[in-house]
């Protein structure tokens, strides 16, 4: 893959709609079609939008706060947000297998947010 590619939005987003979409699939696969087809279609487009926004919410809330709050504060609001806005919408979607669909998606963000946060925070403190 090029590096204009690995850097592109699109491709992020594209990867997550694919990924996270074909698990919601999965987790809904013993429910009778289109249930399986829609949560995959929800979260497909959820977790497209979450990573277009993701890493420019965690360094507009890195700035903002300071200390230890720069380093726990950011990934804490954004796993709390990710784990209402899907919760909402798959209810609202009528997705049968809630907790496992956004189970996956919900664990990336945390370990993507803790770890980009964190990488922040350090070169913060290092500068």
């Amino acid at each position: 893959m090029s590096d204009s590619l690995a850097r592109s939005s699109f491709v992020h987003v594209a990867i997550a709609f694919l990924a996270m979409g074909s698990w919601a699939v999965f987790a809904n696969r013993a429910h009778p079609m289109p249930q399986p087809l829609v949560a995959g279609m929800v979260q497909g487009a959820l977790s497209g939008a979450i990573t277009f926004v993701l890493k420019r919410m965690l360094e507009a809330l890195s700035a903002r706060f300071s200390g230890i709050a720069a380093l726990v504060l950011p990934p804490l609001i954004a796993i709390v947000l990710s784990l209402v806005i899907l919760t909402a919408i798959h209810t609202l979607a009528g997705t049968p297998e809630i907790l496992a669909t956004i189970a996956l998606p919900t664990s990336v963000t945390a370990a993507y947010s803790t770890i980009y946060t964190a990488a922040l925070w350090r070169g913060r403190r290092t500068s």
